[in-house]
This record gives structure tokens, C-alpha cells and sequence, in this order.
């Protein structure tokens, strides 16, 4: 297991507060881009709902439930509903979390798909 140091911008519980994104709305779907530096990590969440993740570009180890594999884009993986997951990345990446919602408001669709901790 590579042991990930979290030095970087990190992301808790609003998922949100990543600094650069993009939210790409359509027909009941949602895709939130993030443009992630090397080194730095999507912090540990989960959803409500299972999910697909499209790494477009870059090198990452992505973290399921404390398993790690590395991945390298274009690649496209699903989370399964309330698995927490992290996102470390090896190289600048372009990563995509793709979901399955009505919400249409940037500032509220985190509060809508990510699972509060108990």
C-alpha cells in the first residue's frame, strides 16, 4: 500500500470547496470536472448513489474502502453507493465524478450526493 500524505488542497466533508472545477448539467445528469495537481488529493467521501469517475487525463491511485489501485487515463471506473473513496494524484490529472440527479444548482448538488458521516 503507497502510503498517501495529504499536503495538498483536501476536500472533507463539501465536497465543493475543490478550487478548480467545473459542473456540466444536462437531462438528469451531472459531471463535475476537477483539474487535479500532482501530489495533491480528493479528500475521502461517498455517495448516496453508485457513480462513474472518467479519469480523462493523468496518472492516480485511486482509494475504495482503504484499497488502492493506480490508474492511468483515459479510464473510466464505478464507486458503488456509500464506499468511501480518495483520489491521489500521481501527475496533473483531469478527473470526472459523474452522477445520476435532477439537482441543477452547483452551489447545492454536493449536499444532495455526498453522505454525511454518522
Amino acid at each position: 500500500m503507497i502510503e498517501i500524505v495529504e499536503t495538498g488542497p483536501r476536500i472533507t466533508e463539501n465536497v465543493g470547496d475543490f478550487l478548480d472545477q467545473v459542473h456540466h448539467f444536462s437531462d438528469g445528469v451531472y459531471a463535475k470536472q476537477m483539474v487535479i495537481p500532482a501530489g495533491h488529493v480528493v479528500g475521502s467521501h461517498a455517495h448516496t448513489y453508485s457513480h462513474l469517475s472518467v479519469l480523462a487525463k493523468g496518472s492516480v491511485i485511486i482509494e475504495v474502502d482503504g484499497v488502492q489501485k493506480e490508474v492511468s487515463g483515459p479510464a473510466c471506473l464505478e464507486i458503488k453507493a456509500g464506499r468511501e473513496h480518495r483520489v491521489f494524484a500521481k501527475t496533473d490529472a483531469v478527473w470526472f465524478c459523474i452522477h445520476a440527479t435532477d439537482e441543477t444548482d452547483a452551489a447545492k448538488v454536493d449536499e444532495v450526493l455526498v453522505t454525511k458521516g454518522e
